[in-house]
């Protein structure tokens, strides 16, 4: 019997062995988001569909390389959605959760009591 993870296990549990990345959720809209202390680094709306706050730099240049569109709800540069429907998809949501939580430590630095790698 083989078992099938799905593509939002895959990324919670590449993304929680990040230092001091927390899952919460699920909130108002069905959400679990990725968080490191009070910052979420992204969130995802099950296995559809992953949403970012990026900042203004990286969200600008994330959306102008095509690896995120606009966020559904607005068209602010900070924000971005990502497709989660064929293969590799998890990877690049990875990779873009990395980029931003890359971001958020030089920013913030790591939460108290996070343990650097």
């Amino acid at each position: 019997m083989t078992t099938t993870v799905t593509p939002s296990a895959r990324i919670f549990s590449a993304a929680t062995a990040w230092p001091g990345v927390t899952l919460t959720g699920p909130g108002e809209r069905g959400e679990m988001s990725l968080m490191l202390g009070r910052r979420e680094v992204g969130h995802l709306h099950g296995d559809r569909v992953a949403h970012f706050a990026l900042g203004m730099d990286l969200g600008r240049r994330l959306r102008d390389e095509g690896h995120v569109v606009a966020h559904p709800v607005t068209d602010k540069p900070t924000l971005g959605a990502r497709r989660i429907d064929r293969p590799g998809d998890v990877e690049d949501v990875l990779e873009i959760l990395g980029l931003n939580y890359d971001r958020i430590v030089a920013r913030y630095g790591l939460p108290e009591g996070a343990v650097a790698a």
